[in-house]
């Protein structure tokens, strides 16, 4: 793994501490890595993830407290769950190029696992979570405002707070003239722990792909994804 690009993405400075470099290390591993090298050292990301998710949460929590001091819970719940979606959270991870530090399966990455929102979206908490765990709450605020939480402006002018579904339709046919139509065009895993894959469909173009652990997250997903491509249209 290239630790000098990541000093310089991640604006850290790793030097030869071997604890740290295995900790970034782990946040790039996608599980299924782990089924090809059974004799790594490494472990997946996912408990990297699940702390990174409570940093997050936290932390963009009281930016918009802050920030939005006369605006009700409902309000600022909306503005919170757009910043931290699972389309947005990938585009930054795109943004920064964390998809070329991934450790990831023959399999996963011969199907674009590399470029996949959920894979990347993970990521980009996984990641949190080993700066936090390295660096502490007020080095993850920083980052945060810096690398996400700096798109609040256009999420309130550009009303991407509203339900993604509603939203896209609205536009979908002002602008275009079709309803939105969703599409499952893929799911896996176990019958109690399945993952979703849903396109949404204006016309005859493909606007946006979600995934999700059920239909409707990865509807709203695909519906997010949409909202970014007709907006910028």
């Amino acid at each position: 793994m290239d630790f000098e690009a990541l000093e310089n993405i991640l604006r850290i400075k790793v030097d030869n501490d071997e604890n740290y470099k295995q900790l970034l290390a782990t946040a790039f591993t996608h599980r299924s890595y782990l089924n090809e090298h059974h004799g790594s050292i490494l472990v997946s990301n996912e408990r990297l993830e699940f702390l990174g998710d409570a940093v997050l949460q936290l932390v963009s929590s009281v930016f918009l407290y802050k920030k939005f001091p006369l605006l009700p819970e409902g309000d600022l719940t909306n503005y919170r769950s757009a910043m931290v979606c699972t389309p947005s959270l990938a585009f930054e991870s795109k943004r920064l190029g964390y998809g070329a530090f991934l450790l990831l399966s023959k399999g996963e990455e011969a199907t674009g696992g590399r470029n996949r929102e959920y894979i990347l979206a993970n990521t980009f908490e996984a990641v949190l979570g080993a700066l936090y765990t390295q660096n502490g709450l007020e080095f993850c605020q920083q980052f945060l405002e810096r690398e996400l939480l700096y798109k609040i402006n256009n999420i309130v002018r550009d009303e991407k707070y509203k339900d993604a579904k509603s939203k896209f339709q609205e536009l979908a046919q002002e602008k275009l003239g079709f309803t939105p139509e969703y599409y499952l065009i893929d799911s896996w895993g176990q019958d109690h722990d399945k993952t979703f894959k849903i396109q949404v469909k204006v016309g005859d173009r493909v606007f946006g792909v979600g995934e999700g652990k059920s239909k409707q997250r990865a509807e709203m997903e695909a519906a997010g994804a949409g909202l970014d491509k007709i907006i910028s249209s």
